[in-house]
């Protein structure tokens, strides 16, 4: 590991499935020492994604039936530890949370391209599981592997992407969730120049869709709830057309 790279770091570790108070920020996490594949990532920021509250809170357990609105403050009293990740499996604490988030490339492990050191990047965070796993193995970041709520991540090299942008970091780190997401369901139903409806537009995903959509030269009609209105509408004044008192919007 480079000198200029503390032995400890700070960031938040999650003890267990629950409430907030199941967040503990500390300063003594070891800093991870990249292996061979592997780079370490100084984090420039990280975004607080609706999947980091439902891992916290095990929602992605089948033992849980509410919408995902419910428990983030205090989780939930059934028993949610067997399988509360997104894969399904039983989550090893403390982890590190954090699924979103852009950063530099500060070290890379043995064999792995010096010449990556100082490029800035973005991580999928959903990836795959290393060789030799089945087709439909994965990883979240923050759930099976720990994520971006420190300063420093050690991440597969291929999962690193290079980003030339003049996007800052905190509007880079809103990208990877919702955007491949959105990009994933554009893509799965081969979305083109035609006319699309997006509900749900004034969320994450939602958003994210209608600008994926535009892009691909789609007609985006989206919807939202009329409570979110306002903010609807400072989220796409610039390429919207209009809004209907229904909460209809061509754009």
């Amino acid at each position: 590991m480079h000198s200029d790279i503390p032995e400890q770091m700070a960031g938040v570790h999650l003890v267990g499935h629950g409430g907030i108070e199941m967040l503990h920020y500390r300063k003594d996490i070891p800093t991870p020492t990249p292996e061979s594949g592997e780079l370490l990532i100084k984090v420039s920021a990280a975004g607080i994604n609706n999947t980091d509250i439902n891992t916290r809170i095990g929602w992605y357990s089948k033992q849980v039936t509410d919408a995902t609105d419910a428990g983030g403050d205090k989780g939930f009293s059934r028993q949610v530890d067997n399988d509360g990740t997104w894969s399904g499996s039983p989550m090893t604490f403390p982890r590190i949370q954090g699924a979103d988030y852009c950063g530099r490339v500060v070290d890379a492990g043995f064999g792995t391209d010096t010449g990556r050191i100082g490029e800035r990047v973005i991580i999928r965070p959903m990836m795959r599981c290393k060789a030799g796993a089945p087709d439909f193995d994965f990883m979240t970041l923050g759930s099976e592997i720990d994520g971006a709520f420190t300063q420093y991540v050690k991440i597969s090299e291929r999962e690193a992407y290079r980003v030339s942008s003049d996007w800052s970091d905190v509007e880079l780190a809103s990208v990877p969730c919702a955007y491949s997401t959105a990009e994933n369901m554009l893509h799965r139903a081969s979305v083109g120049a035609e006319r699309v409806l997006i509900t749900g537009a004034s969320g994450g995903v939602g958003s994210a869709a209608v600008q994926l959509a535009k892009r691909r030269g789609a007609l985006v009609i989206a919807s939202r709830k009329i409570s979110r209105i306002d903010l609807f509408r400072v989220e796409f004044q610039w390429i919207g057309q209009c809004i209907s008192p229904m909460g209809i919007r061509t754009l």
